[in-house]
């Protein structure tokens, strides 16, 4: 790449521009599905077990695609790569709405996801070798909004397309779009030349390893929590795949001449402990961008439109704080920006474990509020800290693993949360149980008196309604109490992150870089 210099060129300022675009709609189509997956299963009349596979397949290829683009940017160049990505996301995209089973659906959402998931890591590297170092602050904290709040708005955008429109309009939004990324990309993208000797020394065998410790990886920890985990022969069987391919990718990247993934970086301290970060806010990202749905939709009732709007509110706190996150990254140590944010983040899990059933927007605003500050508080510095001081020549590799422990930290985050959530949930239903039986006075007269209410319209069956309203109030609640258990959880391993900023080594920033070639 070109040394960057103080005056930022007008063509590169757009080219970018247009890359964040490409990116926000690759991260946007993750969670974009999530809140209109029954309508998408009606349109596919697909199983309610099948249906799963549009998020699914879509994360399995992304997280392959990630740390292989840096790769492939030192050998095509980011020009050609994010041409072709955009390209293929936009093409397949068009192919997702076209979709009429659930097998044509998982096929086009891998390819969408595997050549989307390119575009990602390239605008976290160009921000960090195209601009000078006094604006890094400044687009950090744009790059930091797009990665955090592009899932965090998607049930919110995929509700309203799906309310207004049809379930095919989730995909046919990326396609002009896409089109007018793609034209960018290919006449504005000057950063760096392509080396295509690299190509040459392609380490398929560590590609194939890469895809089946990483793809193995993903489709355990989706689909683990509802199949009861290594209960299952399929979860079994791929993670055993899974751990081979770990090895095995390992002993490549190692020992390969031109490994497909180059893990020098984590011999930096910053990079090292960075990446630890970015896993913990993929934890808290995708994490609570599940439960807040999940607690909305089963306890209160709330269809995705309704969900979408509740949400919104850390979106709007991340769009406040984006400003003001870059400029204190740069002004003061980014290491206790990032230690403020996470107590932050570990603050507003604990505003939320007095929940009950009638909490809603009212009640959940603060506590989301707090959340879209500390995500921007701890996002921005955190990228900052792991990427804005290696040499040039790392960057491209290190973006990839940068926002792959972002995507590994959501899929850990979310088949913890998923199991914790189920087994606190059985065990309040149990505990209620015993609480809720004929032996107990209370739940006796409760009883007689829910019975009574029900006698003038019901008359024989009032009982029986009875019992029932009883036993669905004795599940709500053991839901409720479970969320409250699982929110102190995340309390904790956010608080406890505090502890790890004076690991941080302090940043001394590098003149301004000389761009990404190739080793």
């Amino acid at each position: 790449m070109q040394p960057a210099t103080d005056v930022m060129p007008r063509r590169r300022l757009f080219a970018f521009i247009a890359m964040a675009v490409g990116m926000f709609m690759a991260i946007l189509d993750i969670q974009i599905v999530s809140s209109s997956l029954s309508e998408i299963q009606a349109g596919l009349a697909a199983g309610a077990s099948e249906i799963s596979w549009v998020q699914t397949s879509y994360l399995i290829a992304e997280v392959v695609m990630i740390p292989l683009s840096g790769f492939l940017s030192r050998a095509l160049s980011t020009r050609y790569l994010f041409a072709i990505a955009a390209g293929g996301f936009t093409v397949t995209s068009a192919l997702c709405a076209t979709a009429t089973s659930i097998d044509q659906m998982m096929v086009y959402r891998a390819l969408q996801g595997f050549i989307g998931g390119a575009m990602i890591p390239s605008v976290f590297a160009a921000a960090f070798t195209i601009f000078p170092p006094q604006r890094r602050g400044s687009i950090s904290a744009v790059v930091g909004l797009i990665a955090t709040m592009a899932p965090t708005i998607g049930p919110t955008v995929g509700g309203y397309l799906t309310n207004l429109f049809s379930w095919h309009w989730l995909f046919l939004i990326n396609v002009i779009p896409g089109i007018a990324v793609t034209a960018a990309a290919y006449f504005l993208i000057d950063f760096d030349k392509p080396d295509l000797k690299l190509l040459r020394k392609f380490d398929y065998i560590g590609l194939v390893t890469l895809a089946a410790f990483l793809g193995g990886l993903e489709y355990v920890l989706e689909e683990g929590p509802q199949y009861d985990w290594f209960q299952d022969e399929t979860v079994r069987n791929l993670a055993i795949v899974s751990a081979v391919g770990c090895v095995m990718f390992f002993w490549r990247a190692f020992t390969a001449e031109e490994p497909v993934v180059d893990l020098r970086t984590f011999r930096d301290r910053n990079f090292a402990t960075g990446s630890l970060f970015s896993f913990i806010v993929g934890v808290g990202l995708y994490g609570l961008v599940y439960l807040y749905p999940v607690f909305l939709a089963r306890v209160r009732g709330y269809d995705s439109l309704q969900i979408g709007e509740t949400m919104f509110v850390t979106g709007m706190f991340q769009m406040i704080t984006a400003p003001f996150a870059g400029m204190l990254g740069q002004r003061f140590d980014a290491r206790w920006i990032v230690g403020f944010g996470m107590g932050l983040f570990g603050i507003s899990c604990l505003e939320l474990v007095p929940i009950t059933k009638d909490w809603a927007f009212v009640e959940l605003f603060i506590p989301q509020a707090m959340r879209g500050v500390a995500l921007m508080l701890a996002m921005v510095p955190i990228s900052m800290l792991a990427l804005g001081t290696l040499p040039p020549q790392l960057i491209k590799d290190a973006s990839g693993l940068f926002n792959l422990t972002r995507n590994l930290g959501g899929a850990v985050g979310l088949a913890l949360i998923t199991t914790l959530l189920n087994d606190r949930t059985d065990l309040h239903i149990a505990r209620l149980h015993e609480a809720v039986n004929w032996g107990r006075q209370a739940a006796v007269e409760q009883l007689q008196t829910m019975t009574q209410a029900f006698t003038p319209s019901l008359g024989s069956d009032s009982q029986l309604a009875a019992i029932k309203m009883m036993t669905q109030t004795a599940h709500r609640e053991s839901l409720v109490m479970a969320f409250s258990d699982v929110f102190l959880v995340l309390a904790f391993v956010f608080m406890a992150m505090v502890l790890v900023v004076p690991f941080i080594r302090k940043p001394v920033p590098r003149g301004a870089p000389a761009g990404g070639g190739s080793h």
